[in-house]
């Protein structure tokens, strides 16, 4: 993570981590907390690295918070529980891009990934480069991000 904070640092690219610190060396945890800070004024792209992560285990943690802090049903909200939640102030992803072919989540980003859009690749991981990322953004701008509507195309069909 400190290559890659070095090469955020120029390129409004800011740093954040998904998950607990339970089991995590000290020396890695501050090295992991100097990226986040020396990147954190940066806003274009936000590279979330995900260590002891699970998105059921992230609403259960985001749900025992709010409970702790005695706030009442009634007031809890979607906007809420996003400031409990282990990527609070991180925006949502646009893009989730799933490697190896596997076409499950995975537990992963569970409330998060919501209106997110997917890019399913059989590359796996190591093999991942620039020109495959070039391919996913391709095909992601080529979506019609709707965040749960339906298309003016479709709504028309629907109306004939």
């Amino acid at each position: 993570m400190t290559a890659n904070s070095a090469n955020c640092t120029g390129k409004a690219c800011s740093c954040a981590t998904s998950g607990g610190w339970s089991g995590w060396d000290p020396k890695i945890q501050q090295k992991v907390l100097d990226a986040i800070e020396l990147t954190r004024n940066n806003d274009r792209l936000v590279l979330n690295v995900a260590f002891n992560y699970g998105g059921r285990d992230e609403i259960v943690c985001a749900i025992q918070k709010i409970i702790r802090d005695g706030i009442p049903a009634e007031d809890v909200t979607d906007e809420l529980v996003n400031k409990y939640l282990f990527t609070a102030g991180v925006p949502d992803p646009d893009l989730i891009i799933r490697t190896s072919g596997e076409l499950r989540v995975s537990n992963f980003l569970i409330w998060q990934a919501a209106y997110s859009e997917w890019y399913i690749t059989p590359t796996y991981w190591p093999d991942f480069d620039k020109e495959e990322y070039r391919h996913a953004l391709e095909a992601f701008a080529h979506r019609d991000r709707r965040y749960g509507k339906v298309s003016s195309g479709e709504l028309q069909e629907s109306n004939a």
